[in-house]
């Protein structure tokens, strides 16, 4: 997916077999998902090769998680790109790194992270007592660290915007909107698949997008507009140590 992956277990039973089937997952999904390899399968469904009733069947689920998100984003959330192909990387990042944890979680391990390009879901502890401290990188300096959240159980956290990776986001109700108030939403969810989605959608909405998280149970965000200021939701504060 054009992006690093980390992985670190903290049980003591730790072994090379589980990393290397969570590194397999994502090369899987890497071939199946990726626009930027010309055999993968969501390639060849843009080219008209395959069908989407013929699709395997992860792809028909992603594209039913799509739709729903589709729904629940009042339209915010489309895989469908300005050239009218579809691109899912918006939703596939976040059930990848999901699965991968539930590999680990099966395989009988309890305190772990995975992470792929900024986006982390987390299990338990990092050490006896103490959540998982994660850092939100400032937009402006991505060297900078401006707010330091804990996670713990099975909470995820994403960021969306355009400071790293450029303009890969874009508003399907105004695809005109050059999306330049706000810089940077981070959210943290139930689970790195939910807030991954969110993200996505609340950065396509700009200013509304803080509100729209606001509205949503279990979720909590920190915005950062083009002039540097911060808002979060009325639960954020509670990450903060």
């Amino acid at each position: 997916m054009g992006m690093p992956v980390i992985v670190e277990i903290r049980d003591d039973s730790v072994n090379e077999n589980i990393i290397s089937r969570v590194f397999d997952l994502f090369n899987y999904v890497d071939e199946k998902f990726s626009t930027y390899k010309p055999e993968s399968e969501i390639n060849k469904i843009n080219n008209g090769e395959i069908l989407i009733e013929n699709a395997s069947k992860d792809m028909k689920e992603i594209f039913k998680l799509s739709e729903k998100t589709k729904k629940e984003t009042d339209g915010y959330f489309d895989i469908v790109n300005e050239d009218g192909k579809y691109n899912p990387s918006g939703i596939v990042k976040g059930w990848a790194i999901l699965n991968a944890s539930k590999l680990i979680l099966e395989a009988g391990f309890s305190n772990f992270y995975v992470k792929a390009g900024g986006d982390i879901q987390v299990n338990g502890f990092a050490d006896t007592n103490k959540g998982w401290k994660v850092g939100i990188r400032s937009p402006f300096n991505v060297k900078e660290i401006i707010k330091m959240v804990y996670l713990r159980n099975s909470e995820g956290i994403a960021t969306s915007g355009s400071y790293e990776r450029g303009s890969h986001v874009y508003n399907p109700k105004n695809k005109l909107d050059s999306l330049s108030e706000i810089v940077s939403i981070t959210v943290i969810g139930p689970n790195i698949y939910e807030a991954d989605r969110f993200a996505t959608a609340a950065y396509a909405m700009q200013n509304k997008g803080i509100y729209f998280i606001e509205k949503l149970k279990g979720f909590e965000a920190y915005m950062i507009d083009k002039n540097g200021t911060a808002t979060m939701t009325t639960g954020f504060e509670n990450y903060l140590k």
